[in-house]
């Protein structure tokens, strides 16, 4: 006899349709899983066979033959656990095939029966809405999950064991929806009015925040670098929805999204160690799962001690820094995350990290030999580079806050984020942020009056701007006029946001 259940497999963050076929036979006992199954979904059969047997069904005298389709896709995680028990259930007589012909199954089955939570449960439901799926059953652990897609397009029903959806299969108790739990919220941080001095590093990190600008900074130890940084999700707008569906995905792939929780409101931030990987900053293993630049995506990625990062890792942030998303790619199989986060670097002057003036013997060719750990290319793509000097002692022993709070500044970010998406709304840009600005874009809302347009042809003469750093100095201007609230970028727009490029290249020569 032959029966199919339907679920869906996921690879990266896009999840594909598959049919669990069971065939059933007499003869010797047995149960095998074809289908490209990888270790995980091959166990699959112990696990279900268990299980039955908790619900009265004995597989004793069935030959099992379980076909996991397509045949091509590979199949990793346990959340086929369910889909292949109801199958088996179907095969064997059971249960009849059209109470769950038309439902989807996900879900990771305990000896006892007991359903346990399944990573990236939300990226294999929005594919299910939008493959006109009717109903899907998930484990009730996931229920934070289920219920955050929350637009009535997808019926979702939640079960704590394997009994609870043979009673609700069976007609005799219905399964129950998922609870709406409450979401992440934005918790209490760190507030910029702790920082004491670097008024300039302040400023760069209410402009990095108004137009999405990437930062490095350039200081001794103990001149706030970490500090400034961890200080920055404060000044950043709230996720909007559709960021926060993203964010929760991807989270949700990793399998670091807390248990009961909906949709993450707050954004991320991550700070991974200089001896991460490249597949754990970029994305990769098997199966795939996202690097640390795409759990920071729609946050903030802080990149401590810049030049100790392996050249191949942080040479792998050119192309996600321009684009927007990382496209790991492996011998059978390829996957795309979301990468857009706000990328802050920080490292020593030299690799001692003294300050001149208190005993640095670092010679010239040893600091620019630990300076170029750092290329050329991917300098020219991080729009604000300062150099921070030591905090002046009266800084430190002031009594009370030398600068605003992060909640006055994040006010004056949010209004020029307003008039960023005011541009989209009116069809004027086609991304909401001044730092991801196309070259077509940028010409049409620059703005430049004709003393900038002159001042940013001076400057990129003067410090031997590549092309691409001409417009990313043309972005930071733009953020730094809707920062004032203005339409045309104005002379001491562009003065300013040469202040943001300490290392250029020709900035030694220029000086």
């Amino acid at each position: 006899m032959l029966a199919t259940a339907h679920t869906l497999a996921l690879v990266g963050l896009e999840a594909h349709a598959v049919r669990v076929e069971v065939q059933s036979g007499r003869g010797t006992a047995s149960f095998d899983v074809v289908g490209l199954p990888e270790t995980t979904v091959r166990e699959s059969r112990v696990r279900v066979r268990a299980a039955l047997e908790r619900v009265g069904v004995l597989l004793h005298s069935h030959c099992l033959t379980v076909n996991l389709a397509p045949a091509d896709l590979r199949k990793n995680g346990s959340a086929f656990d369910l889909a292949i028990a109801i199958a088996v259930l179907g095969a064997v007589g059971a249960l009849p095939e059209e109470s769950f012909g038309d439902t989807h199954f996900l879900g990771e089955l305990s000896l006892t029966g007991a359903l346990r939570p399944v990573r990236g449960l939300l990226p294999r439901l929005l594919a299910a809405r939008d493959r006109g799926v009717r109903l899907v059953v998930v484990p009730r652990a996931n229920e934070g999950e289920a219920a955050a897609l929350g637009d009535g397009t997808l019926e979702v029903r939640t079960a704590c064991d394997l009994a609870e959806v043979l009673a609700h299969l069976r007609g005799e108790e219905p399964l129950p929806a998922p609870r709406r739990p409450a979401s992440l919220r934005p918790a209490i941080g760190d507030d910029l009015a702790e920082v004491q001095g670097q008024p300039l590093a302040r400023r760069a990190l209410e402009v990095a925040a108004a137009g999405g600008h990437d930062l490095l900074m350039l200081g001794p130890p103990g001149a706030g670098k970490t500090m400034l940084a961890r200080r920055l999700p404060s000044l950043l707008p709230p996720l909007s929805d559709e960021e926060a569906l993203v964010v929760t995905a991807i989270h949700s792939v990793a399998g670091i999204l807390p248990e009961g929780v909906g949709l993450v409101r707050e954004r991320p931030f991550r700070a991974p160690h200089h001896s991460v990987s490249d597949a754990g900053l970029l994305g990769g293993g098997d199966p795939a799962r996202p690097g640390e630049i795409s759990l920071a995506h729609a946050g903030v990625l802080f990149l401590d001690e810049f030049p100790e990062f392996r050249r191949n890792v942080i040479e792998g942030l050119r192309q996600p820094l321009e684009d927007g998303t990382i496209s790991v790619v492996r011998a059978s199989w390829s996957a795309v995350f979301p990468a857009r986060p706000l990328l802050v670097a920080a490292m020593n002057p030299c690799p001692c990290g003294k300050h001149p003036a208190n005993s640095c013997m670092c010679t010239p060719d040893r600091v620019r030999n630990y300076r170029g750990r750092v290329s050329g290319p991917l300098l020219d793509r991080i729009d604000l580079q300062l150099v921070l000097p030591r905090v002046e002692v009266a800084a430190l022993a002031a009594v009370t806050p030398c600068g605003e709070s992060s909640a006055v500044v994040r006010g004056r970010v949010l209004k020029a984020r307003e008039v960023q998406a005011a541009r989209r709304t009116r069809g004027e840009v086609e991304v909401t942020t001044n730092a991801r600005l196309p070259a077509r874009s940028l010409q049409r809302v620059g703005g430049l009056d004709a003393a900038a347009r002159a001042e940013l042809a001076a400057a990129a003469e003067r410090l031997d701007l590549s092309a691409r750093a001409y417009g990313r100095l043309q972005r930071v201007a733009r953020t730094l006029a809707d920062l004032e609230g203005t339409d045309a970028v104005h002379e001491w727009h562009v003065k300013e946001a040469v202040q943001f490029r300490h290392l250029d290249p020709g900035r030694d020569a220029a000086a």
